[in-house]
């Protein structure tokens, strides 16, 4: 799942709504423009949404969905044919972060809150589905892991360097493609409950290997808009509170990016 909610309309209306820090006023009196002070000057100031507190808000949010993860993990059955049976729970997991993600997209400053129950709910399934893959396929899940952390140093190596640069083009490009693509999966899984299979989605040929590469590129660049939100999240000072809605949405790139990339290497050691 992607997060087309972090873009410049979200900082617009967090600064219609009033939630940038002001900038502190001036009062001058008489011909000579004297200031006026009302004694010491205080040292306080708004706290504002930073780089480095986006930083430790994803890295809180990363560890709680890995220590759920291995909780998912354990909890999956092996049924000894290269199979496994997968807990209700993953799919409750399922539930409660795209419910979470759905809250948050209108509701930014629920994040704080929401965002350690997605991650929470989504690691457990993450954790589960893993599992499964690597029963199938046994190695594939580090080499997911890997893939999502390589893939996400590259481009943030590409996005500091300027590289890649969001431009208004780029980011309408990117945010159409990803609905797109968010379209055909939900059009998918509401044929499958009527048992509809479209083939290209699990099929190990080179039309289903290209749609898998086409997805996970995707999912790659949308970490673009998100290092971009969150660098001009932090100079417009918006509240603290939005940190935790960058690392939400960030955290929601790399999941979609991992499921992207392990649904690729699987169909990769079929050939």
């Amino acid at each position: 799942m992607s997060n087309p909610y972090l873009n410049d309309k979200a900082i617009a209306a967090a600064a219609q709504a009033g939630w940038a820090a002001p900038a502190p006023a001036t009062h001058v009196l008489g011909p000579a423009r004297t200031p006026i002070t009302d004694g010491p000057i205080s040292s306080w100031q708004p706290r504002v949404m930073t780089v480095n507190g986006t930083i430790t808000a994803t890295g809180v949010l990363l560890t709680m969905l890995m220590a759920s993860a291995v909780f998912g993990w354990t909890s999956t059955d092996e049924l000894g044919n290269g199979g496994v049976s997968l807990p209700g729970l993953a799919i409750g997991g399922i539930l409660v972060g795209f419910v979470c993600a759905i809250v948050v997209h209108f509701k930014p400053m629920w994040s704080r809150v929401l965002a350690p129950v997605y991650a929470i709910a989504q690691g457990f399934f993450l954790g589960a589905i893993s599992k499964a893959y690597n029963e199938a396929y046994n190695g594939v899940v580090i080499q997911a892991v890997g893939a999502t952390l390589g893939v996400f140093f590259v481009m943030l190596v590409l996005y500091r360097t300027g590289v890649i640069k969001v431009t208004d083009k780029f980011r309408r490009t990117v945010m159409m493609a990803t609905l797109g693509l968010m379209a055909f999966y939900l059009v998918s899984f509401m044929l499958s409950l009527f048992g509809v299979d479209i083939g290209i989605m699990q099929s190990a040929s080179l039309l289903g290997i290209g749609f898998s590469i086409f997805a996970a590129t995707l999912a790659a660049l949308n970490l673009a808009l998100d290092f971009d939100f969150i660098e001009k999240g932090a100079k417009a000072g918006l509240p603290k509170g939005m940190e935790w809605f960058a690392a939400f949405g960030l955290l929601i790139t790399l999941v979609w990016l991992y499921l992207e990339l392990l649904r690729l290497l699987s169909k990769l050691n079929q050939r």
